[in-house]
């Protein structure tokens, strides 16, 4: 039997990276699992790699009717909720105060922040009708320390999450709903390639892995439901110069 045998998660940002590294830890573990993501070629794939258990959910978290039609679909399909991992996020190459425009600011903090929100609200309802639900919120380690390496809109969006993961413990609580916010160090994902300065393989070596994550992730969605842990930081144990590329 799995840990996760007869639940059901809904993993933002599935495609690739953390979000697919999580969406097959959960399906490993007997987890029904609802892939969303705004490319459907690679959330198909993945859906269809994972097993009949496993759909595939194309939309862009930042918009919220789309994102009610897919938590819709999870509801009908399934008919419950019993985890969300929001992994969806971006950044931008042009990131530092100077240099980043209003419009790429207003993306960034769409997506990561506005995201998180509007996909929390849509499952909530769902999640208070069970008398319980687990909303884990991948943030940052740049949301919990602000760093010139990510950026202020990156930093700004992911200390958001932060925050809204803590109004949602003390709003939500009483339903038997938690959330924690997940704040990684580097993580070698496909969002370094949008750096500045892409750093190279041995330095992708040196850092956090999907996997890693996902393993956390999925001790965070097997704990009790009488134990909430609001905010976790994880980070490589070599922490590496990165001062070059600024």
């Amino acid at each position: 039997m799995g840990r996760m045998d007869g639940q059901v998660a809904v993993v933002t940002g599935a495609g690739s990276g953390i979000g697919l590294a999580t969406a097959t830890a959960f399906a490993r573990e007997g987890c029904r699992v609802a892939l969303v993501g705004r490319r459907p070629e690679p959330l198909q794939a993945a859906a269809y790699a994972l097993g009949e258990h496993c759909v595939a959910l194309p939309a862009d978290v930042s918009d919220a009717e789309a994102v009610a039609r897919v938590v819709d679909e999870v509801v009908v399909r399934w008919g419950r909720v019993d985890v969300l991992v929001n992994n969806a996020g971006l950044n931008v190459v042009q990131r530092s105060t100077e240099a980043v425009s209003a419009q790429d600011w207003a993306t960034v903090l769409d997506v990561n922040l506005t995201g998180t929100f509007l996909v929390t609200r849509a499952v909530l309802p769902t999640m208070r009708a069970q008398g319980c639900g687990t909303v884990l919120n991948v943030s940052s380690y740049a949301g919990w320390r602000a760093m010139a390496l990510t950026g202020p809109a990156y930093s700004a969006a992911k200390a958001g999450v932060n925050s809204f993961t803590e109004s949602l413990n003390l709003t939500e609580r009483r339903h038997g709903i938690r959330a924690c916010a997940v704040c990684p160090g580097e993580v070698a994902t496909p969002i370094m390639d949008r750096r500045p300065v892409p750093p190279s393989a041995e330095a992708r070596a040196a850092m956090l892995q999907p996997e890693d994550l996902a393993q956390t992730l999925l001790f965070l969605a097997t704990l009790p439901q009488r134990v909430s842990i609001e905010l976790l930081t994880i980070t490589p144990t070599v922490q590496r110069d990165w001062s070059k590329e600024l």
